[in-house]
């Protein structure tokens, strides 16, 4: 499931949960060690607050943060019975030209153990925004040594460089394509197809408002 922040929804939201909780923006804000003024610009839907903020006052309130952010389906209350999974955030992947690729440990993202997931990325560059994965972006991703022409995925480029692109198989040779006309194609004939490994499919992503 892909999500994308509302922050309109968002704000009336966070207005419902402070009032149901005898919250005031002085002490939400005292909470979160932020200015009364961002809060009350967040209660407005005037601006969104960063991913880490959103998570931040759904554990607060006791909610679930893409309920905060208006993503369509979602209860605004975890399951009594859900059972949820740590998913390690390993480092930054490139939209745009292949970076180096890294294997450190940012921080962890949470999900129901019902999605097959194995890691996430947290993108850098532009060249993936006409499928609404931004700058910042984080991606969830399967681990698995191949995908289906046309899908997502994260791809190891020279064993070191990783990239995540749409997935094209054309005569022998593998396509990464960008979501932006600003990227050409990155072609690999067949004698290069050694130096392309694909890590894993995107399964969803969360992308702050823009």
């Amino acid at each position: 499931m892909s999500g994308y922040f509302n922050k309109d929804l968002f704000g009336q939201r966070l207005l419902e949960i402070m009032k149901d909780n005898n919250d005031t923006t002085y002490s939400l804000a005292e909470y979160l060690h932020l200015s009364p003024s961002a809060i009350s610009r967040y209660t407005t839907g005037d601006m969104a607050p960063k991913i880490p903020t959103v998570q931040a006052i759904a554990e607060k309130y006791g909610v679930r943060p893409s309920w905060l952010m208006g993503i369509a389906g979602e209860s605004k209350y975890p399951e009594a019975k859900e059972v949820v999974k740590k998913i390690p955030i390993l480092g930054t992947i490139a939209a745009g030209v292949p970076i180096t690729a890294q294997e450190d440990i940012e921080g962890y993202e949470f999900v129901s153990e019902n999605l097959d997931v194995d890691f996430c990325l947290r993108v850098k560059g532009d060249s993936m925004t006409g499928a609404y994965i931004f700058d910042g972006s984080i991606v969830f991703i399967r681990q698995q040594p191949d995908v289906e022409t046309g899908e997502i995925a994260a791809v190891l480029v020279d064993g070191e460089n990783a990239t995540l692109k749409r997935v094209y198989k054309m005569n022998g040779a593998v396509i990464l394509r960008a979501e932006n006309p600003s990227y050409p194609d990155q072609i690999y004939t067949k004698k290069e197809m050694k130096e392309v490994r694909i890590l894993g499919k995107a399964i969803r992503y969360i992308s702050e408002v823009r």
